[in-house]
């Protein structure tokens, strides 16, 4: 593939060491940590935002796409990941070797750790995200500064629009980012998909590149102000291939992608396949 090649994925890490995750787990050092995760998570983005502004304002003559603004965006997250010790991530899988090759990247949706778990890949995408988001201070002007596409849930003319936009990334030689489960999973086991992102695909002639994420889940502790103590990794997978597919492909291109990112989990919790999908193209 011209693109892509399959870097050899590490053996599945043996579980982090009982310890770390019995003391770090407890009541009070979690609490504390989660005290000190969220106060470097508010420093790191007072200190991220006239930065990815200074980009953004440098690159607007030559960056139509910010990619640059949108880079410097996502790499807050692996600062503050690395300034908390509730979490440790890691990137595995397939090697993307040309980050300017579009593509419409897709994952299951376990936490809202996700987002910063999947920006720690060494690229730029632009993400399919809720309107709410947008209307964070400092967060929601970094997300217009990278050129991120706000999604109203509902909306039809709203959709339109998204589907508009992403189209004008991919044409910008820039990956867009979308969840196909919709929302966040509450059990974090993968939900059925959704059509936008295939139909995009399909429609722009560009690849699917899915993502599969485990340990994010417990990063996020539903009703819980307080982070989890979480080993989470996002495995990048072989591209899907839709040159020359049509709408009347779009179930199975849907359905194959759905396989192949359930038997990645499963593999990276070591649990057996659910079919014999490899997941190529």
């Amino acid at each position: 593939m011209a693109d892509a090649s399959d870097a050899p994925t590490p053996a599945p890490r043996a579980a982090a060491p009982r310890g770390r995750h019995r003391f770090l787990g407890n009541a009070v050092a979690r609490t504390v940590l989660s005290i000190w995760a969220w106060f470097v998570l508010g420093l790191v983005i007072i200190i991220w935002t006239p930065l990815v502004f200074l980009v953004w304002l440098v690159t607007l003559p030559f960056d139509r796409g910010h990619y640059a603004a949108g880079y410097l965006f996502r790499k807050l997250c692996v600062a503050h990941q690395i300034l908390n010790p509730l979490w440790t991530f890691r990137t595995t899988g397939t090697n993307i070797a040309d980050p300017r090759r579009p593509y419409v990247v897709v994952a299951n949706h376990q936490s809202f750790v996700d987002i910063l778990l999947i920006s720690h890949l060494p690229w730029e995408m632009k993400w399919l995200s809720k309107q709410h988001f947008f209307r964070f201070p400092l967060v929601g002007w970094m997300m217009r500064m990278a050129g991120d596409i706000r999604l109203v849930r509902g909306e039809r003319d709203s959709v339109v629009q998204a589907m508009a936009a992403c189209k004008d990334r991919l044409e910008k030689k820039t990956s867009v980012m979308i969840f196909p489960e919709g929302t966040r999973s509450r059990d974090g086991e993968l939900k059925a998909f959704k059509d936008g992102a295939f139909r995009l695909a399909i429609e722009n002639q560009v690849p699917i590149l899915p993502l599969a994420v485990n340990g994010a889940y417990d990063a996020m502790v539903k009703g819980d102000w307080r982070f989890g103590v979480s080993d989470a990794e996002v495995r990048v997978l072989a591209p899907i291939m839709t040159e020359g597919l049509t709408l009347a492909d779009l179930p199975s291109l849907r359905d194959r992608t759905h396989q192949v990112i359930a038997d990645a989990v499963h593999d990276m919790r070591g649990m057996p396949r659910t079919t014999d999908t490899d997941g190529t193209a």
